[in-house]
């Protein structure tokens, strides 16, 4: 089933975006209610919290660095592997890697972030390109990688 299907409703609402849970799966999502071009930046962030190792919850920032972001909402924004959005953690910036437009869910390709995942999950995003399993970006080819924008951190591990 696709998740984007599903019945959701609102349950909280911010500046650029609402969070929408769906009820049938107890899901989360970011949906965007602005119009975004590629290169915008859509929020700054920043770590309301650092942690030295992963969770679920957290954008990895540096070797053992792994933030809780600031603003809160922004946690959920959901894996694709063809995503509209990218966590530029040099910058703090979330960026459109394409048109967005008001209704459509923000999406992020986690291992542009993720050197090793706490927790890999099977993709459910649906996307001709789906890779599958989802894990940090150590664990994925570096020809795969290569066709996504990747956090400077990740690059910098795929070079050494």
């Amino acid at each position: 089933m696709n998740p984007s299907t599903l019945a959701t409703f609102v349950s909280g609402h911010y500046d650029i975006a609402e969070i929408h849970l769906q009820a049938q799966t107890n899901h989360h999502l970011l949906i965007s209610t602005k119009a975004f071009e590629r290169g915008d930046v859509i929020s700054a962030f920043s770590a309301k919290e650092i942690h030295k190792d992963p969770s679920r919850y957290t954008v990895q920032s540096g070797e053992h660095e792994h933030i809780i972001l600031e603003p809160e909402f922004l946690q959920y924004i959901n894996h694709s592997c063809n995503p509209n959005s990218f966590f530029n953690t040099t910058t703090m910036e979330l960026v459109a890697l394409k048109t967005i437009r008001p209704g459509d869910e923000f999406t992020f390709f986690y291992p542009s972030t993720e050197w090793f995942m706490a927790e890999p999950f099977k993709c459910l995003c649906g996307e001709t390109n789906c890779i599958g399993i989802i894990k940090g970006a150590k664990e994925l080819d570096k020809e795969l990688l290569s066709e996504y924008k990747l956090t400077d951190f990740i690059q910098q591990k795929l070079s050494s």
